[in-house]
């Protein structure tokens, strides 16, 4: 039977008029690393707080480990770090780590090892005696996450972690929540960096304006969206209909017989149909340049499932 770390069912938060989550449902399962998509506004943010304790839901049930958020069971096995966040400046660091480690219930013989450890694991060990004050914004969200790993909660709670570090920066909290899933760590990650979460994630729920519009593991979200980009000269109107009697083709300035390469994009359900698509072609009298399988990302589903601020839908041309 599969652990659950969350669960939420029809999870609403309101501001007056204001909806920011409605009937937000999904679960997370213990020791994967689940992301939380959606454009500014889309209520993430909002969902992340509920689940911390940190906004009271106007509807709707949320559980962290089987208890309510704010249960102090919950919160025992849960870090957080926290889209905007401020430290007190006049600390050290290694002063900073010890009273999160209080708070989180560290015996007192254990919390220097503690500090030393989640040092460590963000890269900063060399900076334990210095002055908050002293950091960048990058080393900042460093010792941010190193408080949310201080007693070795079952649960961390990324709010975009990555945004003010640099690509290293970034390599190294993918790998941080890579070792951290290893461990049975469950972690949810709230990104806008969709390359990361494609690269990290287990599963995926997608809001905009409040509400989930995609949903399920990382490979059933993208399952599908299979393209073939073919190069050719020599392409003929007939084997283009040929094409299209079986696939969807996306034609860019295809003349018929022309010798100059043109292009074309054929969606397919698998790989092993780009042998079809060059028999076809060749049979009609092209020649092949270059066929290139191309699964669409995450980015493409994510483009394709949320809509601008003025309520149309996003619509991307295709280069």
């Amino acid at each position: 039977m599969v652990t659950l770390a969350i669960e939420t069912e029809g999870l609403s938060k309101s501001y007056g008029r204001k909806q920011a989550a409605a009937s937000v449902s999904f679960s997370v399962a213990s020791g994967t690393v689940f992301g939380l998509l959606g454009p500014n506004g889309a209520g993430k943010s909002t969902t992340v707080k509920m689940l911390v304790g940190l906004v009271r839901p106007s509807s709707g049930t949320a559980k962290v480990f089987g208890r309510p958020p704010d249960h102090a069971h919950a919160r025992r096995g849960l870090g957080y770090v926290p889209e905007q966040f401020r430290f007190p400046e006049w600390m050290r660091a290694h002063e900073f780590l010890r009273f999160h480690a209080e708070l989180a219930g560290v015996s007192t013989t254990d919390r220097q090892p503690e500090v030393t450890r989640v040092l460590r694991e963000v890269g900063l060990e060399h900076r334990e005696h210095d002055q908050l004050r002293t950091f960048s914004k990058g080393m900042l969200q460093r010792i941010g996450i190193a408080q949310a790993m201080v007693g070795r909660p079952q649960l961390v709670v990324l709010d975009e972690p990555t945004s003010a570090l640099d690509p290293i920066g970034r390599r190294d909290v993918r790998d941080l929540i890579v070792r951290l899933r290893s461990e049975g760590v469950t972690v949810l990650l709230n990104s806008h960096l969709l390359s990361e979460v494609e690269t990290v994630c287990d599963h995926v729920v997608i809001m905009d304006r409040g509400r989930i519009v995609r949903a399920g593991s990382m490979a059933d979200v993208t399952r599908g969206h299979l393209e073939v980009e073919v190069r050719c000269v020599g392409l003929t109107s007939q084997a283009v209909r040929a094409l299209e009697a079986r696939w969807t083709v996306h034609r860019r300035g295809v003349e018929d017989g022309s010798s100059e390469p043109q292009t074309l994009t054929i969606s397919v359900a698998n790989e092993c149909e780009a042998t079809d698509i060059a028999d076809i072609l060749v049979s009609g009298g092209a020649r092949l340049l270059a066929m290139v399988p191309r699964r669409r990302t995450l980015e493409d589903v994510f483009v394709e499932s949320v809509t601008t601020t003025d309520g149309n839908a996003i619509v991307r041309e295709r280069q």
